[in-house]
């Protein structure tokens, strides 16, 4: 199976299945000297662990990363950092039902077609369990990131049909974690919440937008033809199970707009160049101006859901299936971290190729 790496210089192989003995990760090309804080990773895997509320799959997973290389004395070493999670509570039984069954919008049929074969348990490598690896990748990245003064907060910003209009700019990032669908609105989260709860209650699923933005980017990060920044933002974004969009700056409103509405002025301000406005999203031929990058990621309802639903199986038969186990009727609270923690892979590895791109 090919496509398991993301990075140029800063990069992450992952391996592992959502049944197994335990997920895993390396990291190569992480700095040297890099102080290593476990309590701040082990953070990062808190906000994204099963478990955590009564919104969220009731699957137990303590979710500890287990360092096997590249750190010593507290500190990166600069060679691979290799590193595993174990899984604690995997009830394969419950998949059972499913050894011969095309489960809809699953990976099932896929997998099958391509393979000639696939773990029923959970979907093995398709499992969206395999994230834990990148929120350990992502946390490491984003103490990469700290020490250059780039920093990144997402949060839920739609549930269903129930948005958050605030600008960005309006918000109290501060207060993304104080509630469990992870919206810095209280009120607002409080709606959503209850949203969730009623759809989790009949046996369905809901689906929404996490939006991320990215404060204290350099200039100069990307490059400008096949791997411009906002494409490989795109692409680590829809990297993550459930994803279905992704837009950055204006999006798909500023499709609406005249040029001399879009178009960001120059302007002078405190001693450096800057633009009036920032429709572009921080980003401008593929690589950063300077400014705030933000943009939104669109995620489809879960798949699995417990009513019945009509299908086929490995010969085609039709065949009736429902969901069992345990499952998210959202994935919007645990998927906040993971999409920080791919936006946060992308940025270190073109801050670590950017330092390269002068004499």
């Amino acid at each position: 199976m090919a496509g398991n790496t993301l990075g140029k210089l800063f990069t992450l192989s992952t391996f592992g299945e959502s049944h197994g003995e335990a997920l895993g990760g390396i990291i190569d090309g992480c700095p040297a000297g890099l102080t290593i804080n476990l309590e701040f990773i082990q953070s990062e895997l808190d906000r994204r662990r099963p478990g955590q509320s009564h919104i969220v799959t009731q699957r137990k997973e303590s979710d500890r990363v287990e360092f096997l290389s590249g750190i010593f004395e507290g500190k990166t070493t600069g060679t691979p950092i290799g590193f595993i999670v174990r899984n604690e509570n995997q009830k394969s039984k419950d998949y059972n039902h499913n050894i011969d069954v095309y489960r809809p919008s699953h990976a099932d049929y896929t997998y099958d077609a391509k393979y000639g074969t696939r773990d029923y348990r959970g979907g093995g490598r398709s499992s969206a369990r395999e994230t834990v690896i990148r929120v350990v990748a992502g946390a490491i990245a984003k103490l990469v990131l700290k020490k250059n003064g780039i920093i990144i907060n997402a949060y839920t910003s739609q549930v269903g049909d129930i948005k958050l209009l605030k600008d960005y700019k309006e918000l109290d990032f501060s207060k993304i974690d104080s509630n469990i669908v992870r919206c810095p609105d209280q009120l607002l989260a409080d709606t959503m919440i209850q949203k969730i709860e009623q759809v989790r209650k009949a046996g369905d699923t809901i689906g929404g937008v996490i939006s991320c933005v990215i404060k204290g980017t350099p200039v100069g990060l990307g490059e400008p033809v096949f791997d411009k920044l906002h494409a490989d933002i795109g692409k680590a974004m829809l990297s993550i199970n459930a994803v279905k969009g992704f837009e950055y700056g204006s999006g798909f409103e500023g499709s609406k707009m005249l040029g001399t509405q879009h178009n960001d002025l120059f302007i002078r301000s405190n001693g450096k160049i800057a633009t009036k406005t920032n429709l572009s999203g921080g980003i401008q031929g593929g690589i950063s101006n300077g400014e705030d990058i933000y943009f939104k990621v669109a995620f489809k309802p879960v798949a699995t859901i417990i009513q019945k639903q009509a299908t086929v199986n490995s010969k085609g038969v039709s065949v009736e299936m429902s969901g069992k186990g345990r499952h998210d009727p959202c994935v919007l609270p645990r998927a906040v971290p993971i999409v920080e923690a791919m936006a946060a892979l992308v940025l270190v590895d073109h801050l670590l190729r950017n330092k390269s791109s002068k004499i």
